[in-house]
């Protein structure tokens, strides 16, 4: 399944599946689903099987068919959102050699926690500091270097499952990480600090999230000021070890994201500037385009 969320003109949230260039979108709730959290919640609590759900649904005609496009677009009456409103977002950092190098400013901590057997996880976001797709991506008014950071992010089952793969943006203000470690969690956590979508892919429909290859472009007045690539492959660390390093003494509620590092990093003479638009793609998945705007 390709999941997504669209919403109406007045903010009202509802879950849809992506086919090819078509979205069916709920046009009401049925069988107690409303939204992709009420969908992947009773499909994790075995409540609800996702093909027998889907079928009853088209057979009670309760889809309405919506062309991609103009979902992105938002010229109708609906557009399309965040594909989950997370109840927890969390984040995984230097799982990418690259991204040690990058940090590393003669402390050490970098590169050990690279080696180490404990990972860094962090807390990210709470839903209301999320952004789907073609909302705009903040840069802190307090920050002289803020970067993107692409990565794959897996939507978390209430007992660690893993359900589906989405892209990410987790946003961070590196200057002021640099500073002082101590301020990650001001360098992390503000309005529009983590962009997701463009849909859920089930892990069912991804053969090898290991082999995933992902994109990011910044355009500034029409021109390409930053592009950079990396593989899944080059993660150090394993889907299931994050989860169960984020699980050990911590209740996860079902629908958590799981944002799992960046191996593509933006150099420190082209950060984000307001108006800027950043692209993130990976063929299996799609493509997440956010504005950049100062908050």
């Amino acid at each position: 399944m390709r999941i997504l969320q669209a919403a109406t003109k007045d903010g009202a949230v509802r879950v849809g599946l992506l086919r090819e260039e078509t979205a069916s979108v709920l046009r009401e709730p049925h069988r107690g689903v409303t939204t992709a959290l009420d969908l992947l919640g009773a499909i994790d609590g075995g409540r609800l099987d996702s093909q027998g759900w889907t079928e009853s649904a088209e057979s009670a005609g309760a889809f309405e068919r919506v062309a991609w496009e103009d979902l992105v677009s938002g010229r109708g009456a609906l557009r399309v959102t965040m594909p989950i409103t997370p109840p927890e977002v969390w984040g995984a950092g230097v799982t990418y050699r690259r991204s040690a190098d990058f940090r590393e400013e003669g402390s050490g901590i970098y590169d050990r926690v690279y080696t180490a057997d404990r990972p860094e996880l962090f807390f990210k976001a709470t839903a209301s500091r999320c952004v789907g797709p073609g909302e705009p991506i903040g840069r802190r008014r307090d920050s002289s270097f803020t970067a993107s950071e692409p990565e794959m992010a897996i939507v978390v089952g209430a007992g660690g499952q893993i359900l589906g793969l989405t892209l990410a943006n987790d946003v961070s203000a590196w200057d002021i990480e640099r500073e002082n470690p101590l301020y990650l969690p001001q360098s992390k956590v503000y309005r529009g600090c983590f962009a997701l979508g463009p849909v859920i892919v089930t892990a069912d429909e991804v053969a090898d999230p290991y082999a995933l290859e992902l994109t990011c472009r910044v355009e500034r007045a029409g021109r390409t000021v930053f592009s950079g690539a990396a593989s899944t492959g080059q993660l150090k660390r394993r889907l299931p070890e994050l989860v169960e390093w984020l699980r050990k003494s911590n209740d996860v509620p079902a629908g958590t994201v799981l944002s799992t590092g960046t191996g593509i990093i933006q150099p420190m003479d082209v950060g984000l500037e307001e108006g800027d638009e950043v692209t993130i793609a990976c063929p299996q998945i799609g493509v997440l385009r956010n504005p950049v705007a100062i908050v």
